[in-house]
């Protein structure tokens, strides 16, 4: 057969119908060849949100579906989902002759974005005016309509009721109350499959989790996290949470983008069991990944120790604990002290700090 140079011959029709999904190379690009019910769709490979490739997806009746954050698009002509038509990635011509798929080089409709109004969390990050703002986050766990007491939080809100005294403004956030999916694994499939904004956030209007986002990246000068120590551990409601801070870390892997600057964080934990180092341990190497800086001394810990499981009396100590709630109100003190000094460092005086020591695939 006499070569068309408006096609490209990219295999036996019989092999490429037994897959009804692929990545197809075709020269420099590449295209997702799908096969339903006797017919060919070709179309670009490239998702419009950010790049996926739509050939390692799935289908959803015609429609091909992103592995990275599940955008939908016509496998043949490469419209969004109903809705959506307006977000199109390019078509590409599909015939079959002599037994071979012929696909035209060149793609026979353009790409196609609507407006999507930017995300509020992807706005550039700049310091209100106002006094140092502190927040609190509580990852204490209780049932809503039975609370009890808990040493954690109580220690906590001691430390905000202090810093509100002296002239900061303060917020309380209680993770408990605020409804949010754990983390999806998006880093999982690709370094750049895991955005900023999370893609949850950006996908799930009802994911409450934004309102960490605006504290740490945004609202806040110092952050306070209370844990109590669960099986020698932050409770699992802290980790639900950090895993969804890969968002703010992987900018620095992703972009060299760093969103979180000249903040402070620091911690209290309480438990009925010993392992404060540990639980410490983790959070301070954790915070530091993010970009948080920390005061001398950055946490203030209670525990009666292995062998004290009389937790009513655990309770009662902190309860009526004078010296532990000051030890609350010093570590606020130390808190709003460095946010000071780094808030009264201009960013012209400090240039922003480069995150060494690792790079992005493909950067120098």
């Amino acid at each position: 057969m006499a070569a068309d140079p408006q096609w490209s011959d990219v295999g036996s029709a019989a092999e490429l119908a037994a897959k009804p999904v692929q990545v197809i190379a075709l020269g420099n690009s590449r295209i997702a060849l799908t096969h339903v019910g006797g017919t060919f769709g070709a179309v670009s490979n490239t998702c419009n949100h950010v790049g996926g490739p739509l050939g390692e997806g799935h289908l959803d009746g015609d429609y091909l579906v992103c592995p990275w954050h599940q955008w939908k698009f016509h496998r043949c002509t490469g419209q969004g989902e109903p809705g959506y038509e307006g977000d199109r990635v390019p078509q590409y011509a599909v015939r079959v002759a002599d037994g071979r798929v012929l696909v035209s080089i060149k793609p026979i409709s353009p790409r196609g974005r609507l407006p999507h109004k930017p995300h509020p969390l992807a706005r550039t990050i700049e310091r209100a005016q106002g006094p140092v703002r502190v927040v609190g986050i509580s990852t204490t766990i209780m049932q809503a309509d039975h609370p009890r007491f808990s040493t954690s939080e109580s220690l906590l809100e001691t430390a905000l009721d202090h810093a509100r005294n002296v002239g900061a403004e303060t917020q309380l956030i209680k993770l408990r109350d605020l409804s949010f999916r754990a983390c999806e694994g998006y880093y999982s499939r690709s370094a750049k499959a895991c955005t900023w904004p999370c893609s949850i956030t950006q996908s799930d209007p009802g994911d409450q989790l934004d309102r960490v986002y605006e504290a740490l990246v945004h609202s806040a000068d110092v952050i306070l996290v209370a844990t109590p120590i669960r099986w020698g551990a932050a409770s699992s409601l802290y980790y639900k949470m950090a895993e969804r801070m890969n968002c703010i870390q992987n900018q620095l892997t992703t972009h060299n983008r760093v969103l979180i600057q000249r903040k402070v964080a620091a911690f209290i934990i309480t438990g009925g069991q010993d392992n404060v180092q540990a639980v410490a341990g983790q959070q301070l190497g954790f915070f530091a990944e993010l970009g948080f800086v920390f005061p001398p001394f950055p946490y203030v810990a209670h525990s009666l120790g292995w062998t004290a499981e009389n937790m009513e009396r655990n309770v009662e100590f902190v309860r009526s604990n004078e010296p532990l709630r000051n030890g609350a109100r010093e570590l606020a003190d130390r808190c709003l002290q460095t946010a000071r000094e780094l808030l009264a460092t201009t960013i012209d005086k400090v240039p922003g700090i480069a995150r060494g020591g690792r790079k992005a695939h493909g950067q120098p």
